[in-house]
Parts: structure tokens; C-alpha cells; sequence
């Protein structure tokens, strides 16, 4: 019987720990959100800047731009840590020294974060749009070398196509993602699915789906903005390499 309440006991502060975290934990991400949005809108100013030929003042902005990628990766990593530690949490023998606990799992998570942001994909997205300012169509200095690759994954997307309708998450007008496994549905489609299962319908996903776990969290919508806006250059970029071939063919 004593075991027994132990165990309960145990459950009971994991589940409370694993609360607390989640809620934490969400309400970093609107900071998240907000520090994104703000480099878009940065973004729009520096292209007028240019217009204007104040070149000093978009190199100001390019420097808060990478200031505040260095914040939003703290954040990020902040946020990871809760996670990890309201997930993965179990009481053990022993009073649980959580300053080290948290501190280990950051420093975990931080050796996965690149310490190089020139070629986070916001900061590329906004040199692009002031060098198209003058020389649109033509490529950046340093594309000819190499080829860079944006891929979903560099905006926070774990999937871009709803499992269920077969839109893509560009297409979808009200997007909600799981606080769980991470993947995104249509809303409309995942709730009439869930009505009689109840596994992530994404293919050798484990994860067991919640109503009240299946939102549409702060960050999805600048997500999925952030990879609308990737997809577009990279269409863009395409086109231009297509008129190149033709132009060499000529």
C-alpha cells in the first residue's frame, strides 16, 4: 500500500512539474512570435531605406536584426528546456536540484543552436530584399559559389501539408498544430478525425491527439508567414535561373 501511494505520489508531482512547465512554457512563445514579426517589419523598413540610398541606416538595422536573432534563439532555447524537463521530469529518491537539472538540459539544447546566424534563414530573407532593391534578378554576392537550401524545418514547421485535407499549410485558413508531436492540420479536418481516433494521423507518428492540445499556438501563424515568404524566393530564384539557361543557350 505505501509503495502505491508512493508511485501516486510521484505521478502526481511529475504531472504537476509537467504542468507547470507547458505553461511556461507557452507563455514564452508570444515573445518568440513578436521578436520574428518584428524583424519582418524591419525587413519592409530597410527596402525603403534603400530606395533612399541611406546605406549606414540599413547596415544599423541588419546589426538589430542579427541582435535579435541572438534573442529569439534564447528564447527558443528556453523554451526547449521547459519542455524537455516537463516531459521527460520523473521524481526519483532524492530532492530533485532542478537549478542544475534545467541547467544541464540548457546546455544540452544550446550545442544543437548554431553560434552562426549569417545564414539563419530571416537574416538571408531580409539581405535579399534590400539587394533586390538595385539588382533584382541578379544573385547575391556569393550565390554564384554556392547553393543554399531552405528547407521547412529553418521556420519551425515539421510539416508543411496537412495529413488529412492534403493542403498545404499556406493554403490552410485556420491551422491549428499539436502541443505534442509538433505537426500541423487543417482545424476542420483534424477535429472531424479525431471523433473517432485519436493518433497523430502523420505517417509512424506515436503521439496520442488531445482537443485541448490541438491549437493554434502564438508561433504558427508567423511560421507559416516566415515559410510562405521562403517559398516565394525560392520560386523567384528558379525562374531567374531558368531565363539564365535560356539566355546561355542563345
Amino acid at each position: 500500500m505505501a509503495s502505491t501511494s508512493a508511485v501516486r505520489a510521484g505521478d502526481g508531482a511529475a504531472g504537476r512539474i509537467r504542468k507547470a512547465a507547458t505553461a511556461l512554457a507557452s507563455d514564452n512563445q508570444p515573445l518568440i512570435a513578436d521578436i520574428r514579426k518584428t524583424i519582418n517589419t524591419m525587413k519592409e523598413i530597410a527596402v525603403e531605406m534603400e530606395k533612399l540610398n541611406r546605406t549606414q541606416e540599413v547596415k544599423q538595422l541588419e546589426n538589430a536584426v542579427i541582435e535579435l536573432l541572438n534573442a529569439a534563439e534564447e528564447c527558443t532555447c528556453f523554451y526547449n528546456v521547459l519542455q524537455s524537463v516537463g516531459n521527460n521530469y520523473e521524481p526519483g529518491p532524492q530532492l530533485t536540484n532542478f537549478k542544475k537539472l534545467f541547467e544541464d538540459e540548457a546546455s544540452k539544447i544550446k550545442r544543437g543552436f548554431s553560434s552562426n546566424h549569417q545564414n539563419h534563414n530571416l537574416l538571408r530573407q531580409f539581405r535579399e530584399a534590400v539587394w533586390n532593391v538595385h539588382h533584382a534578378g541578379q544573385p547575391m554576392p556569393g550565390e554564384e559559389q554556392e547553393d543554399i537550401v531552405m528547407t521547412s524545418t529553418e521556420v519551425g514547421l515539421l510539416n508543411t501539408v496537412c495529413p488529412i485535407s492534403g493542403k498545404s499549410v499556406t493554403e490552410l485558413s485556420d491551422p491549428v498544430r499539436s502541443m505534442d508531436c509538433k505537426h500541423i492540420y487543417d482545424k476542420k479536418a483534424i477535429s472531424h478525425f479525431m471523433k473517432n481516433n485519436t493518433k497523430c494521423p502523420v505517417a509512424g507518428c506515436p503521439k496520442v491527439l488531445q482537443y485541448n492540445r490541438v491549437v493554434c499556438d502564438p508561433l504558427l501563424p508567423v511560421e507559416i508567414e516566415e515559410f510562405r515568404a521562403m517559398s516565394k524566393a525560392t520560386v523567384h530564384a528558379d525562374v531567374i535561373e531558368d531565363f539564365t539557361a535560356l539566355d546561355e543557350e542563345d
